[in-house]
């Protein structure tokens, strides 16, 4: 054990700044542990306070001011390349639009304590355009929260960590295999539990191509925009003829969703999570005849298809009428 606690004296301070690094670049690496023990080492005198605490800040701000000006210029794409490398971005997405609608830039003082939603949060913050003053005031308090948190509890209880070191210490290098099968126990969990996520959202989508060859057809369909109200707002760009509602707004009014035409949701989320979820709800209703767009809003626009700005929500429209290309 005491060859551990040197390796990581020794390495403490690049091993910290590292693994921050990763967890802040989206990589499923929990921080915790290691802020702990960083914590823990520094009350035993083994490494400096002010320098375990200022390295990880630093580091988080770093990272969330470059996620932050991603999602500003590049919008969802940057969510769409998280969920390659995250566990749950596809899944979080949504709540965290949620939470940000309700509790505003409070909501990136807590993300880091909130899994899944730490990764999403920034670049959610720069998708919907939030002054870039604000943001670094609110992202900078929750950094400190958060590290000092975990750093101050790992100081506050080195006494007891070193108990619980020094009882370990027969493992040897045991120890480190169980670290480390611990942590690859975790990840693969956290995998386990998005793959099951991503089989429920298995459902028929129509493509980009075939949705704009109906519409172009004049075909009755009814196009329903799924995104969230502060993503519409920062971009309110939309595929022509498409009405723009919440999910909770589309889930009223099952019962005057018309059953005799196709009706196609989209959103800009990760895996098209909002509009394949919401696709199975209505089926699960009764309205068959419903599908999610592939590729979502993203797809759509790759194509070089049309889209068209509204000043605002269309909060008028009455989803039973034929919507069809403008």
């Amino acid at each position: 054990m005491s060859a551990t606690v040197e390796f990581l004296v020794h390495y403490g301070y690049l091993l910290l700044f590292a693994w921050v690094l990763a967890e802040q670049l989206g990589l499923p690496l929990p921080s915790a542990p290691i802020l702990l023990a960083a914590g823990a080492l520094a009350g035993r005198h083994r490494m400096n306070l002010e320098l375990v605490i200022v390295l990880p800040i630093v580091t988080v701000v770093i990272c969330d001011s470059f996620w932050y000006e991603l999602g500003r210029l590049k919008g969802m794409t940057v969510l769409q390349w998280l969920c390659r490398v995250s566990l749950e971005p596809d899944s979080c997405v949504r709540r965290t639009q949620d939470r940000f609608e309700r509790n505003g830039p409070w909501e990136l003082v807590v993300a880091k304590f909130v899994p899944g939603m730490s990764a999403v949060a920034s670049p959610l913050a720069g998708i919907t355009r939030m002054p870039l003053q604000r943001f670094a005031l609110f992202d900078g308090l929750g950094a400190v929260l958060w590290v000092v948190g975990y750093i101050g509890t790992g100081y506050i209880f080195s006494g007891d960590l070193e108990d619980v070191a020094s009882h370990l210490a027969f493992l040897g290098h045991g120890l480190f295999a169980i670290l480390l099968a611990g942590l690859l126990l975790y990840v693969g969990w956290k995998y386990f539990n998005r793959w099951r996520f991503l089989r429920k959202l298995r459902i028929d989508r129509i493509s980009p191509e075939e949705l704009y060859r109906r519409m172009n057809a004049r075909e009755d369909i009814v196009v329903v925009d799924l995104r969230h109200t502060l993503e519409f707002e920062a971009e309110p760009q939309t595929i022509p003829g498409a009405v723009h509602m919440d999910t909770a707004e589309l889930e009223e009014a099952v019962d005057v969703i018309p059953r005799d035409r196709d009706i196609i949701l989209f959103c800009s989320c990760p895996n098209e999570a909002t509009a394949a979820q919401m696709a199975l709800r209505l089926r699960y209703l009764g309205i068959t005849r419903i599908r999610p767009l592939a590729e979502g809003l993203a797809g759509w626009r790759a194509r070089g298809f049309p889209t068209l700005a509204l000043e605002s929500r269309d909060e008028s429209s009455n989803i039973p009428g034929p919507v069809r290309s403008r």
